[in-house]
């Protein structure tokens, strides 16, 4: 039985989903409710499926059976960890998003930069920006799409914890302005820091979700409760 509550705000409904790459199963969810009216972080270990699913939520992928379906209209964004950048400044990167969109103007791309903090950098080759820098040209880029649902994968891996600290106020400003966020991590610290939903993913399936609260202090599957014991250890 699906909580009435979730009915009443915005979320995203996933229904006898399958995805597969290669004949193998990489995705499989008979029914999920993912509320988004509030930061949502997708964990489980490597190969879980997490990015699948981001990429099934922007829509890239297409499930090859079942339905997802959402009780909004949507604008997403999809900032995977590793984003390709041409062999320009990196406000010229940042500015490619115009080609797609052509109500954003230049000042729109000006205003982005500042936001995220580039505006130093603006002219600089964007192959010569740091991992951190280039995320934020990432974020920058997704900040003028305007979305209402941002899905961010990996945001802050390998990223030093300054760096960190600026993509994570990034995110929270993101919510802040009405846009629904669904981040994948496996830095638990930054999870509880900043998520206020959990999706537990492991081997194609959501094995858990639920307020982060509940699900650290006592998860309910043997999955959960391993992966946490794994990863609480390394954190």
């Amino acid at each position: 039985m699906v909580n009435s509550i979730e009915h009443l705000n915005p979320f995203i409904e996933l229904k006898d989903v399958i995805v597969k790459s290669n004949g193998r199963v990489i995705l499989n969810i008979p029914h999920a409710i993912i509320p988004v009216d509030r930061i949502t972080a997708c964990i489980g270990p490597n190969g879980a499926g997490k990015t699948t699913l981001l990429k099934l939520l922007d829509g890239p992928i297409k499930p090859d059976s079942g339905t997802v379906s959402y009780s909004f209209k949507t604008k997403t964004a999809l900032v995977l960890h590793h984003t390709p950048m041409i062999k320009a400044s990196a406000a010229t990167n940042i500015a490619m998003v115009k080609d797609v969109d052509t109500s954003i103007t230049q000042a729109d791309v000006i205003q982005a930069i500042e936001q995220v903090g580039l505006s130093k950098l603006a002219n600089s080759s964007a192959h010569k920006l740091s991992a951190g820098e280039r995320q934020k040209l990432c974020l920058a880029r997704a900040i003028l799409q305007k979305p209402n649902l941002v899905l961010l994968d990996e945001p802050t891996a390998n990223l030093d914890p300054n760096s960190t600290e600026q993509v994570e106020e990034l995110m929270r400003q993101f919510a802040h302005q009405g846009a629904n966020v669904i981040f994948s991590s496996h830095q638990l610290a930054q999870v509880q820091r900043i998520a206020e939903h959990i999706i537990f993913i492991d081997q194609g399936e959501i094995k858990e979700k639920g307020p982060v609260g509940p699900f650290f202090a006592d998860p309910q599957t043997q999955a959960a409760k391993r992966y946490l014991h794994q990863e609480l250890l390394t954190d």
